[in-house]
């Protein structure tokens, strides 16, 4: 049938509010109905109404892509990957800022999008395919200011994109309605987080929408926990509808029966190895906010075995170690997890020298049980003057993690931010060995980097002979 109006949105979400929920059957919808009632429904609608459709979510969303019951402040929406978290997010701002008519107002006129960064908030938040654009039908449909990084409603509301890599940014403007992305993947995520709560001013009761993928960082434990916080669950299989059948079948398959698979798939809030070397309360309880000036920068690298789109990752960590006393009571603050996916040996190398020189370290070890003297040619090539030693692995990595872990658990090294990827290794890392997928390529280089800084420099002080591990 072809419609020629345009969606009028007002009468039709009340409309179909209404049948949606006269229309519920079992487990379903309309669309788990025989085709006769599926089609005497749609023949049942006005044009006006059908051209609306689309764009009523209230009638297609699953459950937990609608928003609880109550007076919350913080709706979380925890889900497995392609759950259609992103698509609950974006259609949450549309349902606040959004009037009955195209420029009457709606409940929020400034809303803040924070993304980990500010590309990804364009290309998943603004751009994406389940985002706030492809989401909005065309008489409500906001235009992109890209110099100004803001979305603007035909109704004056406004939304703009804040990167978590820039928590001051958020000190100043205010907000009435805001929607995170990734909560879980931020490394200023506790910083960027309070910046927002203190923007988040503006209105009779403004809210915020989370979605992320669970990841067991203090963050949004402690926001979970919260009285004023809700929360909707979902699997990946939620969303089955949307998804390749390959896709599925390859992933569980793979992950299934991981403890990846339980937190990326089934969307779980999970807790570290039972036998785990690191665990998050020792992590969060070492948090610090800065590194001290008088540090000795360490720059340790784990390069992968080979180089290509589908090599491991190369683990670059970089470690600064406070040199008072005698080596025995050093500290030492993890200042950046900079790990790379590299396309080639070059980029790695280019990667690792770029940490070296922006840290302004003193050293750089570098792992060479796979790659031989090529680790160090590969590295020369790309800058000579590096203070380069190579370092080589002479027993299993649990066995090399254990005293770094011992001194976690003697607060004698702390963590400048958080570095969830690299924190996810660390407290799957077990007695037995590593209980994730892969290596734990950004573990192996911190395991270097605080053996080089502060176990290797104590050995030596308790017996002068020995001067490497």
């Amino acid at each position: 049938m072809h419609v020629a109006q345009e969606p009028n949105t007002k009468g039709a979400r009340e409309h179909l509010t209404l049948m949606r929920r006269d229309l519920k059957s079992g487990s379903g919808l309309i669309a788990s109905e025989p085709p006769e009632v599926a089609d005497a429904f749609l023949a049942s609608l006005s044009d006006q109404t059908l051209a609306a459709l689309p764009y009523i979510f209230e009638f297609w969303a699953m459950s937990h892509q609608l928003p609880p019951e109550g007076a919350w402040k913080t709706w979380v929406i925890l889900g497995g990957r392609g759950a259609g978290k992103t698509r609950a997010g974006a259609e949450w701002v549309r349902s606040v800022v959004e009037g009955g008519r195209p420029e009457a107002p709606g409940r929020a006129r400034r809303v803040a999008l924070v993304a980990e960064t500010y590309d990804q908030a364009l290309a998943v938040m603004v751009k994406g395919e389940s985002g706030i654009l492809a989401c909005s039908p065309p008489d409500r449909r906001p235009r992109w200011v890209s110099g100004e990084r803001m979305l603007i409603w035909p109704n004056g509301a406004e939304a703009r994109v804040y990167s978590a890599n820039d928590p001051e940014a958020l000190r100043g403007p205010q907000f009435d309605a805001a929607w995170v992305d990734e909560l879980a993947k931020w490394r200023n995520g506790g910083a960027t987080w309070d910046m927002l709560q203190f923007a988040l001013r503006l209105g009779e009761h403004p809210q915020q929408v989370v979605t992320t993928t669970p990841r067991n960082v203090a963050v949004l434990k402690e926001l979970i926990g919260r009285e004023s916080t809700v929360q909707t669950h979902a699997p990946t299989e939620a969303n089955s509808a949307y998804l390749a059948p390959s896709f599925l079948e390859e992933v569980r398959a793979r992950y299934g029966n991981t403890r990846l698979g339980r937190q990326e798939l089934d969307g779980l809030l999970l807790e570290e190895a039972e036998d785990a070397l690191w665990r998050r309360a020792d992590i969060d309880a070492g948090r610090v906010t800065e590194v001290p000036g008088r540090a000795r920068v360490i720059v340790a690298v784990d390069p992968p075995v080979t180089g290509h789109d589908g090599s491991d990752a190369c683990g670059i960590v970089v470690v600064g170690v406070m040199q008072d006393g005698s080596p025995s009571h050093w500290k030492a603050v993890v200042i950046e997890d900079c790990s790379v996916r590299a396309a080639s040996p070059k980029q790695w190398a280019e990667a690792a020298a770029a940490a070296y020189h922006r840290h302004r370290a003193d050293k750089m070890v570098a792992e060479v049980n796979q790659g031989g003297d090529l680790v160090e040619t590969i590295m020369r090539q790309v800058d000579p003057l590096i203070n380069y030693r190579a370092v080589r692995a002479s027993r299993g990595k649990a066995a090399r993690a254990e005293p770094v872990a011992a001194l976690y658990e003697q607060g004698r090294v702390a963590h400048c931010g958080t570095f969830a990827e690299l924190e996810d290794e660390m407290c799957r890392m077990s007695q037995t060995g590593f209980e994730g997928i892969g290596s734990p390529d950004r573990v192996d280089a911190l395991v270097w980097a605080l053996t080089e800084g502060m176990l290797v420099p104590a050995a030596g002080h308790q017996n002068p002979n020995i001067r490497s591990l």
